[in-house]
């Protein structure tokens, strides 16, 4: 998975994100399929670790995002932010 970010400068201190899967993932059903885990985990890692303000995109990885496992993908979300989010 690939995680993009971008401090929104509006105001508003919502966390929006958004996702995708380019046809390299595979077929429709494969895609859906990546798309739902990378939803599920962003809905349990991104309320603890997000900053208010910021838009996120999930980019699905061919091969990677379904068969990696699930806890793995948190993971892996959890260092992404953090690297996001650390002092450069």
């Amino acid at each position: 998975m690939m995680v993009q970010a971008r401090f929104r400068d509006d105001g508003d201190e919502a966390i929006r994100v958004g996702f995708t899967c380019s046809k390299k993932v595979g077929n429709a059903v494969a895609r859906n399929r990546a798309k739902r885990r990378l939803r599920e985990t962003a809905r349990l890692v991104l309320p603890s670790l997000g900053k208010p303000g910021y838009d996120y995109v999930l980019i699905g990885r061919a091969e990677e995002t379904s068969a990696r496992p699930f806890l793995d993908l948190q993971g892996d979300l959890r260092y992404a932010l953090r690297k996001l989010h650390s002092p450069a």
